[in-house]
């Protein structure tokens, strides 16, 4: 509204950043501001002008996913952009350990769709192409160092919805 248009990401992508900037699929990059921060659901939003290069999508209602259900992960692992994994619901309302050991995120969708660093706060969608959560953290094994892959959460869109409503308002 406005004028202005919402991107969504996972506050740790953006924690610290000098500057940001979104890059459109066109390679066009655009100037942003952080609008606000919801620690709980490491979720940030990130204001930018009204523009044509950066496309609206479709929420969906992430109470609706059961488990089984087709998911796409849509992100930037590695540096390689607009890379696309399938996989399936493989568990939902998870409560993960944060990496930085200050509790748990709730809630989260697991998920065998490939993430990897740089999928942060990119979409997970539905098989109708609507946005039902958004890629968040890789499990990794805490105890003898072995890395146990193939496992990963994302926050639900409807706890993102709520939060966003409130960052944009206040």
């Amino acid at each position: 509204h406005n004028g202005v248009r919402y991107v969504l990401t996972n506050a740790h992508v953006v924690e610290g950043a000098v500057s940001i900037r979104v890059t459109a699929k066109t390679g066009k990059e655009l100037p942003a501001k952080i609008v606000g921060t919801d620690g709980l659901l490491d979720l940030a939003v990130v204001a930018i002008g009204d523009s044509l290069d950066v496309p609206a999508v479709r929420l969906g209602n992430s109470d609706l996913l059961e488990i089984g259900d087709w998911v796409i992960a849509i992100g930037n692992p590695l540096g390689l952009s607009h890379t696309v994994t399938l996989g399936i619901v493989s568990a939902l309302g998870r409560d993960v350990p944060r990496p930085d050991g200050t509790g748990y995120y709730r809630r989260m969708i697991q998920t065998d769709a490939a993430i990897n660093p740089g999928n942060s706060g990119g979409p997970l969608v539905d098989a109708f192409g609507q946005v039902v959560g958004m890629n968040t953290i890789i499990a990794r094994s805490t105890g003898s160092g072995v890395v146990v892959e193939g496992i990963n959460f994302a926050v639900p869109i409807n706890e993102i919805v709520r939060a966003l409503f409130q960052i944009a308002a206040h």
